[in-house]
């Protein structure tokens, strides 16, 4: 018999059993199965609990903290477009519960060790993604907007410069930041704009029938048409040499083109335009990746998140060094890096 769940309190573990009481004849439940699926970085535990049709995932999402209601409504805008992701099979948003169909035990994160599986892997996760993009409607999501690009990127003095490394910024180098910010915010809100899941990577993907099979999609906004891409080829766990992000890179913006996702007149007509809105819109990411990964350490006490700091540090001093409008963030970077690129292309 696997070990009890542990609950923060007895209140939080009474709704739960209640919750589950009467779920227990509608599926075939067995609650003495109930074990530990998987957990996250944010509030969320999963649970997987055997039942008469095979196991299930319990979701269990405290509020205030949690709420389930933008999974629900994403889970419906995934299975109306057939794409495979959990079904919502019971639902209580009130306390945060929630039963779904269970996708498998293997990540995308795990199979792509597994050099000869990487290609075909990436290549339907792309394909999934195209797929997505046309098909899922995107007027119902809130936008990623300014504001929200804003707040992210806040996350990185905050939590990697001052937190991380203790390091304060002058009025010069705040003013640099500044106008990053500015410049890499200004280039996603002039992407054409598609459903973006915001955490399309291996961790979130499973190997499944059909395949891909997607998790962790509450999140969902309407932005910028490249978000998603350069979250699979640039992730926090598992890197590529470069020859293997412009091959699936443009193997996806071709297919996108024939799907009808919107890229927009220069993005849909110059690779190389496209390739370096990518290369900005990951780097804004990176940055928020590098605060996010800073605060699950010093507020949240999961350390081992700041472990793939280095990672981030080296995507961004990448495109830092490539693009002559970003270079200046080199010289905030390299502090807390070290010179990580000696060189790169000049655009």
């Amino acid at each position: 018999m696997p070990p009890p769940i542990h609950w923060p309190d007895a209140g939080r573990r009474d709704l739960f059993d209640t919750w589950l009481a009467p779920l227990v004849a509608v599926h075939g439940l067995r609650p003495e199965s109930l074990k530990p699926a998987s957990a996250d970085a944010s509030f969320r535990r999963y649970f997987r609990i055997d039942a008469a049709q095979g196991p299930l995932i319990v979701m269990d999402a405290p509020p205030p903290q949690e709420d389930v209601r933008p999974f629900v409504h994403v889970a419906g805008l995934i299975d109306a477009a057939g794409l495979h992701a959990p079904r919502v099979l019971a639902c209580d948003a009130t306390h945060g519960f929630l039963l779904l169909s269970d996708l498998g035990t293997t990540l995308y994160l795990d199979a792509l060790r597994d050099d000869a599986e990487a290609d075909r892997l990436m290549r339907e996760a792309l394909r999934a993604l195209v797929h997505w993009q046309a098909q899922v409607p995107a007027d119902t999501l809130p936008p990623y907007d300014r504001a929200l690009l804003a707040r992210e990127l806040a996350l990185f003095p905050e939590w990697c410069v001052q937190r991380e490394f203790g390091l304060q910024w002058d009025a010069t180098q705040q003013a640099c930041w500044d106008r990053i910010c500015e410049t890499l915010i200004d280039s996603a809100l002039a992407q054409p704009t598609v459903a973006v899941h915001r955490d399309w990577m291996p961790r979130n993907l499973m190997v499944a029938d059909p395949n891909p099979g997607i998790l962790d999609f509450q999140d969902a906004v309407r932005g910028p048409v490249t978000y998603d891409v350069a979250s699979m080829l640039r992730d926090a766990f598992i890197s590529w040499d470069e020859e293997r992000e412009l091959d699936w890179a443009v193997r996806y913006w071709e297919q996108a083109k024939r799907a009808g996702v919107p890229l927009g007149e220069t993005l849909g007509h110059d690779f190389g335009e496209f390739w370096r809105a990518l290369e900005w819109m990951g780097l804004q990411r990176h940055l928020k990746v590098l605060g996010i990964f800073s605060r699950l350490k010093h507020r949240d006490g999961k350390a081992r998140y700041a472990e793939d700091l280095p990672r981030f540090f080296h995507y961004a001093t990448r495109v830092a060094h490539r693009y002559a409008p970003l270079r200046p963030l080199i010289g905030l970077l390299e502090p807390m890096s070290g010179p990580l690129v000696a060189r790169g292309m000049t655009f």
